[in-house]
């Protein structure tokens, strides 16, 4: 723990950081271990989260800095990742510190009391909120810590920043963060990845993997009676690098045919020639029941029979498994139908 301090009951935020690149799945338990600990969690996709502690310190009888580190230690004896956790009577305290805290993990924990001369020494782009075209500006004037940020008149700092944001940043650095901790789950996704086995340029196989990724995907989302309002296609690159897009559907969705046009705009979007590839996903965003989605009569013939067809397939790989139909032949059949 790089520092602690006792805790009194108005020291009720926490802040956790994910490691970066956490996949989704593990991200959500993460979420599950924080429920376990207080009934108000805000998650803050993609790899953080926000806690209120108030009731929790009083459930658990014990401080908000060793409810930190047990968190710590069951998410690594469970889930093998560290967390960064930051401790705070604010939001903006406590994402100040856990953002402070330099190894995979620990936790930090700022009482009360202990805030303003926290916050003081510093540095202004330290303060959670204050991007990096803020802290050049006020570092242009002068202001290099927090704690002169905080000694500055607001109306100062207004015609620096703006006069929203230049109020919030003084009061912020004031300790000042009226803000509540907002119950809110992780909107509901569904993701399908490919790892090639070797890099490749071969459009047709990445094609294929694609098309191959669309299929699970559409009969993810219809067995869990679900369609999706997004799709965002994600390619990994030798070396390390990748890119990333969402794009809405017209309308929410859970049908091949749709998710196929959607995912192949995406790739041509995302303007390969030369590169190799590692890995590709596929997932479907901002998810909804099936039912909520408008049942229209459609008057286009063919799309119909696809859409028998597609139900058809959806029993066949019910009853025979899931890779009972490939993705080539499913095309093939609903193109036939």
């Amino acid at each position: 723990m790089e520092h602690a301090a006792p805790q009194t009951a108005r020291s009720t935020v926490m802040h956790v950081r994910c490691p970066d690149r956490l996949p989704e799945d593990v991200y959500r338990r993460v979420l599950d271990l924080l429920a376990g600990l207080s009934p108000v969690v805000q998650a803050l996709p993609p790899s953080a989260a926000l806690v209120e502690l108030k009731g929790a310190l009083r459930y658990h009888g014990t401080d908000a800095a060793h409810l930190g580190e047990i968190l710590r230690i069951r998410s690594i004896s469970r889930l093998g990742t560290d967390l960064r956790i930051g401790v705070g009577p604010t939001i903006t305290v406590a994402a100040t510190a856990s953002a402070q805290i330099t190894g995979p993990g620990g936790v930090l924990a700022i009482t009360p009391a202990h805030t303003a001369d926290w916050l003081s020494p510093l540095p202004v782009e330290a303060l959670h909120g204050i991007g990096p075209r803020q802290a050049a500006a006020l570092r242009d004037y002068g202001i290099h810590t927090v704690g002169l940020l905080a000694a500055l008149s607001p109306a100062t700092v207004q015609r620096l920043l703006g006069k929203k944001a230049g109020r919030l940043a003084v009061d912020r650095a004031r300790g000042i963060d009226p803000r509540p901790v907002v119950p809110r789950a992780l909107p509901a996704s569904a993701a399908v990845r490919h790892h090639f086995p070797r890099h490749t340029l071969d459009g047709a196989t990445v094609r294929a993997a694609l098309l191959d990724l669309v299929v699970q995907l559409g009969l993810q989302l219809r067995h869990r009676n679900q369609a999706a309002r997004a799709l965002t296609l994600t390619l990994r690159f030798a070396g390390g690098t990748g890119w990333e897009s969402t794009r809405r559907l017209p309308e929410p969705s859970a049908h091949d045919e749709d998710l196929r046009t959607l995912a192949y705009q995406l790739m041509d979007a995302a303007g390969l020639q030369r590169a190799r590839l590692t890995a590709v996903a596929l997932k479907g965003e901002d998810l909804i029941d099936a039912g909520q989605t408008a049942q229209q009569i459609s008057l286009d013939a063919s799309r119909e029979s696809r859409l028998v067809a597609e139900q058809t397939m959806d029993r066949i790989r019910k009853k025979f498994g899931p890779r009972a139909i490939g993705p080539a032949a499913a095309m093939s059949f609903r193109r036939a139908s």
